[in-house]
């Protein structure tokens, strides 16, 4: 049977997990794939718990949320995505020389989903903004909240890599800043599976070939990571592709291996924390796979 894998969101943010089925990684290791996209609304975890996929993209964040719910069964985090917040800060006109106080006084339509909006306001935060000045507005879904910025709603809007790029591509907003720009990493996206997969013997092979397909869509040139995954992305113009693919490598998004270190396991908890977003710290060991 096929190992199934499932993104939580389909974006070229994760270009190393789409690749590792769609560029051929795991069929190199041995693993026949197939890879099913979320439809609208659709809970990757429940799709998981059903057992109806293998394999999903999910946060470290997502573990701690369901631990402090009272779950205890919780599936593992077995391989990281990204180091970065790679979402972007989209504008109504361009600004080289943009800085983020210049959010204070204006609306900014952002991802209200639980990562994103924790993650939006850390890096405010860490880049001088006062919070209570900006007006962050929450108009639903990314689709919903793309609609509202085309159509005149807010100054700036808050997106996942693709749509930004393609947006600027066809002159409906520009890319002003990545929420991730020169802030420490940490563990922002990664793999989770069940137990049963971590214990098998298809742990191993599947790490081998995602660790391949994250060094690929690292250090390739962008146009052959895009060429690649285009399918995949029928909405989005080669050339958007293309330019959302570099802006992930140059943000450094997918450096270093499959592993989940403590360090960014840490960094991304520490948000969280000042966030108010989760009571207390988690251990590592409860949440991930161990390097090594």
């Amino acid at each position: 049977m096929p190992l199934r894998l499932m993104p939580t969101r389909h974006s070229p943010f994760y270009s190393p997990f789409l690749a590792s089925h769609a560029a051929g990684f795991l069929e190199r290791e041995g693993i026949e794939s197939s890879l099913r996209l979320p439809a609208h609304g659709e809970s990757t975890g429940a799709v998981l718990r059903r057992g109806e996929v293998d394999v999903i993209q999910s946060a470290v964040s997502a573990a701690w949320t369901a631990r402090e719910k009272g779950a205890s069964d919780i599936p593992i985090h077995i391989a990281q995505i990204n180091r970065r917040d790679g979402f972007v800060l989209v504008g109504r006109e361009p600004d080289p020389h943009f800085t983020w106080n210049k959010l204070e006084g204006k609306t900014l339509i952002a991802d209200y989903g639980h990562q994103p909006f924790v993650m939006l306001r850390w890096a405010a935060h860490k880049k001088g903004a006062d919070l209570s000045r900006i007006n962050f507005a929450n108009l639903g879904a990314p689709s919903a909240m793309e609609a509202a910025f085309r159509d005149g709603q807010g100054d700036y809007v808050h997106l996942q890599a693709g749509v930004p790029q393609q947006m600027q591509h066809e002159g409906a907003g520009y890319v002003i800043a990545f929420a991730g720009a020169g802030l420490a990493p940490l563990a922002f996206s990664s793999i989770v599976a069940p137990r049963e997969f971590v214990e098998s013997d298809r742990l191993q092979p599947f790490l081998s070939g995602f660790t391949k397909a994250k060094a690929w869509a690292r250090e390739s040139p962008a146009a052959e990571v895009a060429g690649i995954l285009k399918p995949l992305f029928p909405a989005l113009h080669l050339e958007a592709l293309t330019a959302a693919i570099a802006g992930c490598q140059t943000l450094g998004c997918w450096e270093g291996d499959a592993a989940i270190s403590r360090e960014d396991y840490q960094s991304a908890q520490k948000a969280f924390l000042w966030s108010g977003s989760i009571q207390h710290a988690h251990p590592f060991e409860e949440v991930c796979l161990p390097p090594g």
